[in-house]
């Protein structure tokens, strides 16, 4: 079955599929199951390809098919029950208590729960941050992801872009310089604003870490601080890079937010949010409906991507992860080594799976999936990127 596009569609959209269109009548249940099994077919395919896009697609969880016929909602915190009592919130808790554990945090200091992805974290650590610091100026380098500055918008907080520095981080010496200038400009008797600062661990393009330690030291500036660190790409590497980047609640955050499907993989994006629980508000009954106590941005969670979670971590354990990540790491630098056998003056930042070079020619950026920003594309060796794909990669670079 072939999909027709009527119109070319304006860059940057999606076409539209005249088949796809929902009629009044019923359609045809097994016509449009081979439809979504072909095109699930395709795009299997095409993830060995996929070098640009921090997604880990090495995963196969078609065992917990069955799960699919029921619906799990975790409604309200993990911790609380609910009237409905189809949750599996109990997973929940073991996912958040591990995640904690990789924080560095005693899981019993810390509240949690599995997010729809890193930019819900965000929006949580930020709305967090405000109930503390509600003068505070939103503070995040100009490598931060750009859910950052939407986050910011939604909660009214002021954003001030940061410069970064030459490894790609946020430069701790220009984020004391703008702290300062909004304490003297807001001195509030003379304790100063505060400071709300978004240390990014992993940034988006570089995949460089910023230093939590030393952020929440210059940041001191405007006066009180709370960090949120952004640790959606990078937050798990960083947790057992050999250069031990300081980015976890030992090192001086607050909360922090991490993605379930780019390090770990899940068929759904989904996340995990972790914050120190003497910051976040003490546990209220939302509503006689749900009999759940809710601290969470969302009512209605999902139960599937909390099992998807547990059940990939558990395959694993802390052990188990530190040995895919150094893998990782190992084929990050075997991509540094062959593209530069290449050609491609590629650069590489500490411990970072990201890795930039010369932006190829468009074809090869289509083929390879890859991210580009101006000269520069960059890949990511996720779980599924393979030497053999790097190889052919390169294979492609050298072609005049």
């Amino acid at each position: 079955m072939t999909d027709t596009v009527t119109t070319s569609p304006a860059p940057g959209t999606v076409p539209q599929v005249p088949e796809l269109h929902i009629a009044d009548a019923p359609a045809d249940p097994a016509a449009d199951t081979t439809r979504l099994l072909n095109l699930t077919s395709a795009l299997r395919s095409e993830a060995p390809r996929v070098l640009g896009f921090p997604g880990n697609l090495d995963f196969d969880f078609s065992d917990l098919s069955p799960a699919l016929a029921v619906l799990t909602n975790n409604v309200g915190d993990p911790t609380s029950g609910d009237a409905s009592g189809v949750h599996t919130k109990a997973y929940e808790q073991a996912v958040v208590r591990f995640l904690a554990q990789t924080a560095d945090a005693r899981p019993d200091d810390i509240y949690g729960y599995v997010t729809s992805g890193g930019s819900e974290g965000i929006l949580f650590g930020l709305a967090t941050a405000r109930r503390h610091l509600p003068h505070a100026k939103v503070y995040a380098s100009d490598q931060a992801h750009y859910s950052v500055a939407r986050a910011a918008g939604l909660l009214g907080l002021p954003l001030v872009t940061v410069p970064s520095n030459d490894e790609g981080a946020l430069d701790p010496e220009a984020l004391k310089v703008a702290s300062f200038v909004h304490r003297r400009v807001r001195p509030h008797g003379g304790r100063g604003p505060g400071a709300i600062v978004v240390a990014t661990i992993g940034t988006t393009m570089r995949g460089a870490y910023d230093d939590v330690t030393e952020l929440r030291k210059q940041a001191a500036a405007a006066g009180d601080v709370y960090v949120h660190a952004d640790a959606a790409s990078g937050g798990l590497i960083a947790a057992h890079a050999p250069s031990a980047p300081r980015w976890n609640f030992a090192h001086g955050t607050d909360s922090i937010s991490i993605s379930g499907h780019k390090i770990i993989g899940a068929p759904v994006p989904c996340g995990v949010v972790l914050a120190r629980k003497d910051l976040v508000d003490a546990p209220v009954i939302a509503s006689e409906y749900t009999k759940a106590s809710a601290r969470t941005l969302g009512c209605s969670r999902s139960g599937l991507a909390v099992l998807l979670l547990w059940s990939a971590l558990r395959r694993q354990g802390h052990t188990g992860l530190r040995a895919h990540i150094l893998r990782c790491l190992e084929t990050a630098q075997y991509a540094v080594d062959q593209l530069t056998r290449a050609g491609a003056h590629p650069t590489r930042t500490t411990d970072s799976l990201t890795v930039c070079f010369e932006r190829p020619a468009d074809w090869i950026v289509r083929k390879w999936h890859l991210a580009c920003e101006g000269p520069t594309a960059h890949l990511i060796t996720v779980g599924h990127v393979t030497r053999s794909a790097l190889d052919e990669l390169c294979r492609d670079l050298r072609q005049p």
